[in-house]
Formats: C-alpha cells, structure tokens, sequence
C-alpha cells in the first residue's frame, strides 16, 4: 500500500461518524470518557451525560444527568436534540456496582442499583427513540458485562442488573429491527475503571487483590477503558450497519476459553 492510499484509509477511518451526533451516559469518567474521545476522534459530535460534568472536556457538550430520575433524563435528552439538531447514536453507559451474595445487600441497594443499571437504560432510550427514528444511522450500544453470562463470586445484584441488560438489549434489538435502529451491547471483563480502583483501595491487600482479578482473566491482567471503547464504537459504527442483538465480550477470553492457569 502507497504511503497516498494510508492517508486515504486513515481519512476515511477518521470520517466514519461525521456528521453524526452521539450521546454517552456516564461519559465523564472511566469507560464512558475513552468512548466520548474515541468517537469524537472519528468526527462525531458528542455530548456526555453524567451526574457530574464540571471538569468535562469542551469538545463534548457536557450535561448534568440523573439517569435514576425519569425528569432529569427527559430534560438532557431534549438539551441535546436542540444543541444538536438530532440524535444518532445512544450509548448506555451509566452504571453502578455492588459486591455481596443474594442475602448481603439490603432491599434499598437492591432498588438504587437497579434504577440505574436498569431503569437508567430504559429512561434514556425511551426519551431518545424519537431521535433515533429520524436517523439514517441509528444505534444504540448498551455497557455490560460477562456477569450477565457466568457466575461472579460475590456479584448477586450486579450480575441481575446485567443479566437485565442483556436480555433487554435482545428484546429492543428485536422491536426497533423494522425502524432501522440497532441495538447491541458489549461485555467487558474486570476492567481498569474508577469503580475497581474505589475497590482495590478498600482491599486489606490492594496488591493480591489486584493480581486475583487479574488471573481471573486468561490474558492475566484488567481490561483496559480503551479497549471496551474501541468494541462500543466499533458497534455504533454505520460501518456495522448489519450488525444487531449480540453482546460482544472484551474479557481477554473469560467467557469463551479455557485456558491453563499461569503458573505462579
């Protein structure tokens, strides 16, 4: 290939979202932050959605958000139409987690986590499908996880909610085929996130604890937020445009392999 035909490749590579206009809850941190700049890159307008967007980058258009109140999220849905004149792309990435078995965590988290890992998803969508309608491209990519597919020790509540999700992002993908909407999500594995990192500080022994969720995964080490965003933006892609209803799993393997564990 001509160093002239990479220019071109890597323009066009850019160019996949111009002129497409995005929205990414829980977009000022974390996994949700590296989607906003890898979709930006790509030359779409974004807006992130978080609960707190005082230090959000001025190329996203930030928005306060609550995606556990119905009202909250109505109002930053619609700031966005106007600003942008239309919507695009969805990406439902806002969520919360929890440790415990079925019996440690109270009837109050078990609400509070599924408000938002839930319902979050179902707020969001429902004020964005009108939006969506309207587009030639549209796509809604929802945030995850292999919790939804194999048992976590100590993830009751977060793996229902996921569990949730999955079986959500199915049913919507099946309702909204004929309107032209895709719908997937992606599954990452123990990953390199703010969340985690509360937890390793909360650890008696952040170091083990930090090499246990690292050997869970066959690849022996966190998932990275860049590497989660490439697969999200990868199916928000109108490069994807027949690709719908899968959960794509960035878990270095835990799902689909098994593999010797690495010798200690």
């Amino acid at each position: 290939m001509s160093q002239r035909d990479a220019e071109r490749d890597t323009e066009r590579d850019v160019q996949e979202f111009a002129g497409l206009r995005a929205l990414v809850t829980g977009g000022a941190s974390g996994i949700g932050l590296a989607v906003a700049e890898r979709l930006h890159a790509q030359g779409c307008r974004v807006a992130v959605l978080d609960l707190e967007t005082s230090g959000v980058d001025p190329r996203f258009l930030a928005v306060a958000c609550d995606v556990a109140d119905a009202t909250s999220v109505s109002v930053a849905v619609t700031r966005v139409a106007e600003e942008f004149a239309g919507l695009d792309v969805v990406i439902n990435n806002a969520g919360i987690g929890a440790q415990g078995t079925v019996e440690e965590n109270p009837d109050e988290e078990w609400r509070r986590v599924f408000e938002v890992n839930v319902y979050g998803v179902v707020r969001v969508t429902r004020s964005a499908l009108p939006l969506l309608r309207r587009s030639a491209h549209a796509a809604i990519v929802n945030t995850c996880s292999v919790a939804a597919d194999i048992g976590l020790p100590r993830r009751a509540l977060y793996s229902a909610t996921k569990g949730a999700v999955l079986a959500l992002t199915r049913a919507m993908a099946a309702d909204h085929l004929a309107e032209g909407i895709r719908v997937n999500c992606v599954n990452p594995g123990t990953a390199d996130t703010p969340w985690v990192q509360r937890l390793l500080g909360q650890a008696a022994d952040p170091e083990a604890e930090l090499k246990a969720l690292a050997a869970r995964q066959p690849h022996h080490r966190l998932v990275t937020a860049p590497e989660i965003a490439g697969a999200i933006v990868y199916l928000a892609s109108p490069l994807s445009g027949s690709t719908t209803g899968i959960a794509l799993n960035v878990d270095g393997g835990l799902v689909g392999l098994r593999v010797p564990q690495k010798p200690a």
